[in-house]
């Protein structure tokens, strides 16, 4: 009879063909040698947060960015959520990868705005509290 692995029935994740890897900063082509679409910005996978999943996202996958529209949850308007700023949300804020845009510009200053004065009423209650 034949040994037994300790991995049996475990399915292994598809592995990158040799030779292939995913295009650098300054590559205006992707791995498979297509050139990328007109105002697509490319991914730089070492800048990215870790996402501690089993998949990697649509982007990484693509090796770029690309503009995605949404509609604004708190005012219903559409938007675009440019690849500029997904690039800087996801590489510099280190955003969760898995993230998307869900408000407009000022419905986000409007509830950073609601927040900052819910915490002002809140610390001033907690002082009154306290005797300060």
């Amino acid at each position: 009879m034949a040994a037994h692995s300790s991995r049996r029935g475990r399915r292994s994740l598809p592995r990158r063909p040799a030779g292939r890897t995913a295009p650098g900063p300054h590559d205006p082509t992707l791995a498979s040698g297509r050139p990328t679409p007109p105002g697509a910005v490319p991914v730089d996978e070492a800048s990215l947060a870790p996402h501690n999943s089993y998949g990697a996202p649509d982007f990484v996958r693509r090796g770029y960015y690309l503009d995605s529209e949404f509609r604004c949850a708190g005012c219903g308007s559409h938007q675009v959520w440019t690849a500029k700023q997904q690039k800087w949300w996801f590489e510099v804020a280190k955003g969760f990868a898995y993230s998307a845009a869900k408000l407009c510009r000022p419905c986000r200053r409007r509830e950073r705005a609601r927040r900052a004065e819910a915490r002002r009423v809140h610390l001033e209650g907690v002082a009154r509290k306290l005797g300060r």
